[in-house]
């Protein structure tokens, strides 16, 4: 069974520039494969495959010299992100692939392999990086797949690690009405369950819509570039990601107190999409962040 393992990251300011070397080129060779794809069906009928992309990144690193300070396969880890994209296009109907922008703070790259954990000296290495100083609060036994880093907005940097366990999935087992619960969400009420039982809606959105709307004033008025611009920039981000762990937290903690005291859960079906158009509802929904929660039930 796969499980993933988040840790927090510390590189040094050497390590933090080929962590922006890696995120800069894995999402140069993302666009260069959209793009690439993108162009053969529009003039063959069909898009490049993902086995020709990769043989065809050899001939790129000749043209730009400055892919190969980066590892190779978290280049080829780009073109395998950008298939998964086709991919629940294609089944699950979600949007067509973007190009990802360098100006979008959060930014990933994949270690496929080679990457080692050091519980002992709570470090991990990565391949044309080293070992970086890593907090592994858990440890894991287990196979070892594929390890990605990510920075997030306010300059974070965590790897996510996902580890096959060896154990089986565990079989669905059978289950009747007492043992069922039905969960509508709600804007007033986050959630109403089939036992009677309302779960208030946190509102942490709302709640910091103030001091967001008055830290994104300031950001104005700064100029474009400026160290102060940046610094109120920061802040801003550092509020979006509070209000975003809160939300996270408190799902976390409904959906697994569901999980642990049912064994079947009925949901109605939603079109968020749908029901974000309507401007005087959007920010209530957002707030409440419907697809996550049904996300982590699922």
């Amino acid at each position: 069974m796969l499980k993933a393992f988040k840790y927090r990251m510390y590189p040094t300011k050497k390590q933090e520039e080929m962590f922006f070397q890696h995120f800069g080129s894995c999402r140069f060779i993302y666009n260069w494969a959209l793009d690439n794809k993108i162009k053969s069906y529009q003039t063959e009928g069909k898009s490049t495959s993902r086995f020709t992309l990769n043989k065809m990144l050899t001939e790129l690193k000749v043209e730009h010299e400055w892919l190969k300070d980066v590892n190779s396969q978290s280049l080829q880890g780009a073109t395998l992100n950008l298939e998964n994209a086709y991919t629940k296009f294609f089944r699950e109907k979600t949007g067509f692939p973007k190009f990802k922008s360098k100006k979008n703070p959060m930014q990933s790259f994949s270690v496929p392999q080679h990457y080692k954990v050091d519980f002992d000296d709570n470090k991990v290495y990565l391949p044309k990086i080293g070992f970086v100083k890593t907090i592994l609060h858990r440890n894991f036994t287990g196979n070892e797949k594929t390890a990605t880093v990510s920075r997030t907005s306010t300059g974070k940097y965590f790897i996510s690690i996902l580890v096959d366990d060896g154990k089986e999935v565990p079989v669905k087992s059978s289950f009747d009405e007492s043992t069922t619960v039905g969960v509508d969400v709600g804007i007033k009420d986050f959630a109403v369950i089939s036992n009677g039982e309302k779960v208030e809606n946190p509102k942490y959105l709302k709640n910091s819509m103030q001091r967001l709307n008055v830290l994104h004033r300031r950001m104005s008025k700064k100029q474009k570039g400026s160290k102060n611009r940046t610094k109120a920039k920061l802040a801003l981000s550092k509020l979006h990601e509070k209000v975003s762990n809160q939300i996270n937290d408190f799902q976390h903690k409904l959906s697994s107190k569901l999980l642990s005291e049912n064994q079947a859960i009925a949901l109605e079906t939603l079109n968020v999409e749908g029901m974000m158009k309507n401007h005087n509802l959007a920010q209530h929904i957002a707030d409440a962040s419907w697809s996550s929660f049904v996300s982590m039930l699922e």
